[in-house]
């Protein structure tokens, strides 16, 4: 097995599919590499015609169009593609929620190739046009960073999961989506997709970040108070937007989803907890989440919801589990004496955050990207960009870390910005 599709157990409607036959999918040569080659397919006439075409005959049979989500890669020509359609969507669907995931694999070393200073490049020109164009932007990824140098990836504490293994991240990645999209996928949900957006991208930031915790470490036989007293300074998550900055302790706005967990477990273990604890004495599991929020993020705007419905994980998802987990995902003081059954389901934490930490992750990459003489690498540019239209979109880049800023932050930035 080689690619997702190899993993897909569905029949795709042929209108659900485009094939870029101009470009190879893999290997050396002949690969969507560069975002000017991107935008340049979907500057053509004819391949215009067919995704809208393809996109007309989905939106008319839709009794209630939210919006659009788009998934596309960040570090390569499909930053391009996804720039122009979320442009597209953008001009014909104006009102309408778009809501883009730019996904990024995890990286090895790549020291100064060119591959790498296409990556950087890609990646910036993405951010800017794709958040633009788009009600919110989300870079996904357990890559640990964006910049030229690169960082670990993500570790989980009850996952044990290979990341060159484009299998075992993308699952991963899909939980965390899966999850951060049930606000306003569900029947039962109030909001709507444009209605998340509005709750996060006030004053211009249109980039969030996405935190989860998969699984979630709620312990086997204890109540939901019980496993967040535990967790009394810092969220049990990973940031999962490719940021060197692992801790955070204050956002703008917050959407946060626990799925997994069942109503009745808001009822304490510990009698005598309950009189010292808020969260003992909150009445359901939503205001437990809610309580627990605001505490420790006061001052941010927090939505929150709460699902008894798992993450699903059975085949074809990867068993790559701790033996610390039962079947239904919760933890156990040790590993069972007998061989663990497969982990059916998961419960998962996950947000979507306007949060200071993103200011780290933009101008970092803004500052990497400052330091290249992209003039050594005319082949990115022949493809369709020009190099004023590149500085004019790392100033952008810049302008939109400054909006995450916080006060000491601000007047650093001023001061730079006068040196220059």
């Amino acid at each position: 097995m080689q690619v997702w599709s190899d993993y897909l157990n569905v029949h795709l409607h042929p209108k659900s599919i485009y094939v870029i036959r101009q470009y190879m999918h893999d290997g050396e040569c002949g690969c969507l590499e560069a975002f000017g080659q991107g935008e340049s397919l979907l500057r053509d006439p004819g391949c215009i015609e067919e995704l809208e075409d393809r996109l007309h005959f989905y939106v008319e049979e839709c009794d209630y169009l939210q919006g659009f989500q788009v998934l596309c890669d960040l570090h390569n020509g499909f930053s391009g593609v996804g720039a122009k359609v979320t442009e597209l969507l953008y001009d014909e669907y104006s009102g309408k929620g778009i809501l883009t995931w730019g996904l990024t694999p995890v990286m090895s070393n790549m020291g100064g190739s060119q591959k790498n200073f296409y990556r950087l490049m890609n990646t910036a020109l993405g951010i800017v046009h794709l958040s633009s164009h788009s009600s919110l932007f989300c870079p996904l990824s357990l890559s640990g960073s964006l910049g030229i140098k690169p960082q670990p990836p993500v570790k989980f504490p009850y996952i044990n999961y290979d990341a060159s293994l484009n299998y075992h991240s993308s699952a991963i990645l899909a939980a965390v989506l899966d999850t951060l999209t049930a606000p306003y996928r569900l029947c039962s949900s109030q909001g709507s997709m444009m209605h998340l957006a509005e709750t996060l991208n006030f004053s211009g930031r249109k980039v969030v970040a996405a935190w989860a915790s998969v699984p979630f470490p709620a312990l086997h036989g204890y109540s939901l108070p019980d496993t967040l007293c535990a967790y009394q300074q810092d969220m049990p998550w990973k940031l999962l937007s490719s940021c060197r900055e692992q801790k955070v302790s204050c956002c703008f706005a917050q959407s946060v989803v626990l799925r997994g967990i069942c109503k009745e477990s808001h009822i304490g273990s510990c009698p005598e907890k309950q009189a010292t604890s808020p969260l003992h004495a909150c009445e359901s599991t939503e205001q437990i989440l809610q309580h627990y929020l605001h505490t420790l993020f006061a001052g941010a705007f927090s939505t929150s919801h709460v699902l008894e419905q798992p993450c699903n994980t059975l085949p074809p998802y990867p068993q790559f589990f701790s033996p610390l987990l039962t079947r239904q995902g919760f933890l156990l003081d040790k590993p069972p004496s007998y061989s663990s059954a497969a982990v059916e389901s998961i419960p998962v934490l996950a947000a979507l955050q306007s949060s200071p930490v993103l200011h780290t992750l933009l101008y970092s990459l803004y500052k990497d990207l400052q330091k290249l003489n992209t003039r050594r690498w005319p082949s990115f540019f022949s493809a369709g960009v020009e190099q004023d239209d590149f500085q004019e979109a790392l100033q952008e880049l810049r302008t939109l870390s400054q909006c995450y800023e916080m006060g000491s932050e601000a007047d650093e930035s001023e001061d730079e910005a006068d040196a220059d």
